[in-house]
């Protein structure tokens, strides 16, 4: 199908998203379910991700910036922070969740089509898209924000770690550096690339789930698809927003 033919479709899969819901109270619960496999589900990776990528970041910084005596101990816990605000927190946190929740929402989907679901809740009169993939844009639009939050803070404290068993700053030094000029556009900034990333994730993702045809292979493609154009769309956004906002 002609690019121009998808981009169509998926813009009218979002428009179709904004009706009334039949129950409210049907599409808070699959909102709340799709917050908790967001959310829970991907909390311990991205712990344990954000971690180590603190601690690789503040080693390697410290090795390159200490070969100069001339630089203070202290702009160590300055680069870290800014470093893990700006941009290892929300492209690397969401370039993990759309390898796990993209993913997961693509294969749901698929095999909801695959399996005629979709088609019996249309003949029922339920609006699909404003069912299936709205509560999964909204759940992903408030728990991957507050997932990439956690990311920042957990990196910091990662490369807080390193840093002191190895000696290269002192407790001291680190938390001066964390603490000196510190922005909080920085951290809005985090945030903002936190929703629009959170968005392309779930929309991506749904549309090629959602319109999935033929069988199991193709699911297979679908999921594949959805990452490989989240990823995409998540670095292209990254570079639209640094330009655009600093």
């Amino acid at each position: 199908m002609h690019f121009f033919s998808h981009f169509g479709r998926y813009l009218r899969m979002l428009a179709a998203m904004f009706v009334r819901p039949e129950q409210f109270r049907m599409y808070w619960r699959e909102t709340l379910r799709q917050m908790d496999d967001i959310g829970v589900g991907s909390f311990l990776i991205i712990a344990v991700v954000s971690i180590f990528i603190g601690a690789v970041t503040a080693v390697q910084t410290a090795y390159q910036i200490f070969g100069n005596s001339l630089v203070p101990g202290y702009y160590l816990g300055w680069i870290v922070r800014d470093t893990t605000i700006l941009e290892l927190a929300p492209t690397f946190s969401c370039l993990i969740l759309a390898g796990k929740a993209g993913s997961n929402m693509a294969s749901e989907l698929g095999t909801m089509r695959i399996s005629e679901q979709i088609d019996a809740l249309e003949i029922m009169g339920v609006s699909t898209e404003a069912y299936l993939i709205g509560p999964r844009l909204l759940a992903s639009m408030i728990v991957i924000p507050l997932l990439v939050s956690v990311s920042g803070f957990l990196s910091v404290v990662g490369g807080y770690t390193s840093t002191i068993a190895s000696g290269y700053v002192t407790s001291d030094e680190f938390i001066q550096g964390t603490l000196t000029y510190f922005n909080p556009f920085n951290v809005q900034l985090m945030l903002l690339k936190a929703v629009v990333f959170a968005f392309l994730i779930a929309s991506v993702s749904s549309y090629q789930g959602f319109y999935v045809k033929g069988g199991s292979v193709e699911l297979g493609r679908a999921s594949t698809r959805a990452v490989v154009y989240s990823c995409i769309l998540i670095l292209f956004s990254d570079y639209v927003i640094a330009v655009l906002a600093l």
